[in-house]
């Protein structure tokens, strides 16, 4: 793959990191509940992981080619959304100088996060429709290592990002506690709004 291709997904897939999501709610939330954001990272690293090796092996084209199966995980994803978000809601995370929370062993951040971005529409987005996009399969490169080179690209991408985003929700908001509620409970407030959006359209259109 030449430099121009990669530079070109590199920045479309940065601008889709950037953007706001489940991801970024789960995140800031990890970033002031939990005594590290290291764990709910890897999950959501791990949820693309998953996408990655589904790629290479070819099954995401399998899947993208069914519209039920497509359906099936956009309205699973959807309602895990709201799931999470309404969980949220009801216990808004703080975190203080003197006072850290410890709600759920790393595993089961890791597994929530693993959940929450193998469930996302930006997954579902950026490796159903990007990905084909970017691969040609007339250079040199087998088609499978061309996806797992835009595969490790995105998962970089977002441990950069999400890692940064953690250690800032926890910085900034560390020594403000109602700030913190209300950016915990934007960000559960968030998932909801996604996951009905997702729901009404998928079932709607």
């Amino acid at each position: 793959m030449d430099t121009t291709t990669l530079a070109a997904f590199l920045a479309l897939d940065l601008l889709l990191v950037f953007t706001p999501g489940a991801d970024w709610a789960y995140t800031i939330s990890a970033g002031l509940r939990d005594r590290s954001v290291v764990p709910a990272v890897a999950g959501l690293v791990a949820g693309y992981a998953g996408y990655t090796l589904l790629a290479v092996a070819g099954l995401v084209v399998i899947v993208a080619s069914s519209a039920t199966l497509l359906t099936v995980l956009t309205v699973a994803g959807a309602g895990y959304l709201v799931w999470l978000g309404w969980g949220v809601l009801r216990q808004p995370a703080t975190l203080t100088a003197s006072e850290e929370v410890v709600g759920s062993s790393r595993l089961q951040v890791m597994l929530k996060g693993a959940g929450i971005s193998s469930l996302n529409p930006k997954a579902l987005l950026l490796y159903f429709s990007l990905f084909p996009q970017f691969i040609d399969p007339a250079v040199g490169w087998p088609v499978a290592a061309q996806t797992g080179l835009l595969g490790t690209l995105h998962m970089t991408a977002c441990a950069v990002v999400y890692l940064t985003v953690g250690v800032l929700a926890r910085t900034v908001l560390k020594s403000r506690p109602s700030a913190a509620r209300a950016v915990t409970r934007f960000s559960g407030a968030m998932m909801i709004v996604i996951g009905g959006f997702l729901l009404v359209a998928r079932l709607t259109g």
